[in-house]
């Protein structure tokens, strides 16, 4: 019956609970761009606090420097182990209950940035390292789960389309941080008085801490949605080898008859894997898939989250931040940059994909993307000290 469980998913007409999972299963993947990337213009921010000096003369100080790629990096780094972490535990304990676990870290570690509330700079800093490290472990967690939740509820015809779906919510995470931090800068400056060039006012502290804590919004709203939602019925099946609570779960969400579902023939039986995890056989079976998609990602990750997340020292001629009134027009320009990118080649992207996924194939539109990126990258660093001239 475990198998008529599966072809009643593969076959099932898509239909709204689809769609539901597309929005829950995205919001997780919203609220981890969220998070990494509203740290450009939040350095920023720190930056006129702690760093004065650096700012005035528009030179960077060393160890502002230094602090800006750890406060990128440890996120990161804590994604990695997110990802390990949570991805087995997911294989161990059920796609929901570990989503949940990750999401509730993202809102703590979220609500924990805003309040790094110390006496001293090295404070404050160690602090909100501390709680991004965190938050880059649910994140990490969030990453495996949110596809996996999605590929397991999706039919077999639309599969492709409904994964790209659930990543394509990046780039509104990354448009709604840059949107957040727009207004926050704007609404900031507005209600701050005597602002000048050189100093940074005493509320630009209570600006970053509540850009940060605006990322627990939509992974509790996300938390939420998704404790309605069963464990996925394919796990249910397959690991927990309870196929009529499977069975129920197909029925009541996704409005498959049970006659549809009821064992009414022999079906071959398929023996669980008696190999382990890493094993020599695993890598005979799995090996060459799993380092290609593994290589694959790493590599495009390198391009998108070091030009995504240090764009605006890549692109500072063009922000011209020496000529911003206060750091408020200051972090309102970064943040507007990446929001422009976001809007016009990250969204756009995702929507291709979406459409043409499960027309022209997965290794096609994969490669596509890849001479696309390299065209672009090629176009940007060749002519790079033409690009930098001030006429420009």
């Amino acid at each position: 019956m475990a198998l008529k469980v599966l072809s009643a998913l593969d076959s099932a007409r898509t239909q709204y609970y689809h769609f539901k999972a597309i929005i829950i299963a995205g919001m997780g993947l919203f609220s981890d761009s969220y998070d990494l990337f509203c740290v450009p213009p939040i350095m920023n921010l720190l930056k006129r606090i702690y760093y004065e000096k650096a700012s005035v003369d528009h030179t960077v100080d060393h160890n502002y420097t230094v602090v800006a790629s750890t406060m990128v990096g440890i996120a990161l780094l804590g994604a990695v182990i997110g990802n390990i972490v949570f991805g087995r535990l997911g294989d161990r304990r059920g796609r929901r209950n570990v989503y949940g676990l990750a999401l509730m870290m993202m809102i703590l570690s979220s609500v924990g940035c805003g309040f790094s509330v110390c006496r001293t700079k090295k404070c404050v800093l160690t602090s909100l390292a501390m709680f991004r490290f965190l938050l880059g472990i649910g994140i990490g967690g969030d990453y495996p789960l949110s596809a996996t939740i999605m590929s397991e509820f999706a039919n077999k015809r639309t599969r492709g389309a409904f994964i790209a779906a659930v990543f394509s919510m990046q780039g509104f995470g990354i448009l709604m941080s840059s949107a957040v931090t727009m207004v926050v800068s704007k609404s900031f400056e507005v209600g701050s008085k005597n602002l000048t060039e050189k100093h940074a006012p005493e509320d630009a502290d209570i600006a970053w801490r509540l850009i940060l804590m605006m990322g627990a919004i939509p992974a509790t709203l996300t938390y939420y949605w998704r404790m309605t939602m069963p464990e996925t019925a394919r796990y249910t099946a397959l690991v927990e080898n309870n196929v009529m609570q499977a069975a129920k779960d197909i029925q009541k969400v996704l409005n498959v008859p049970m006659s549809q579902i009821a064992e009414d023939s022999p079906l071959p039986s398929v023996d669980a894997p008696s190999y382990p995890i890493f094993s020599k056989k695993f890598f005979r079976r799995h090996g060459r898939d799993l380092f290609s998609c593994a290589i694959t990602w790493f590599l495009l990750d390198i391009v998108f989250y070091s030009s995504n997340l240090f764009q605006s020292q890549i692109y500072d001629h063009f922000l011209q931040l020496d000529k911003a009134r206060n750091v408020y027009e200051e972090t309102f320009r970064i943040a507007a940059s990446q929001g422009i990118a976001a809007i016009c080649s990250t969204i756009p992207g995702y929507f291709f994909t979406v459409y043409f996924i499960d027309r022209i194939g997965r290794r096609k539109i994969q490669i596509m993307g890849f001479l696309c990126m390299g065209i672009v990258y090629f176009a940007l660093g060749i002519p790079y000290f033409y690009w930098s001239k001030k006429e420009m």
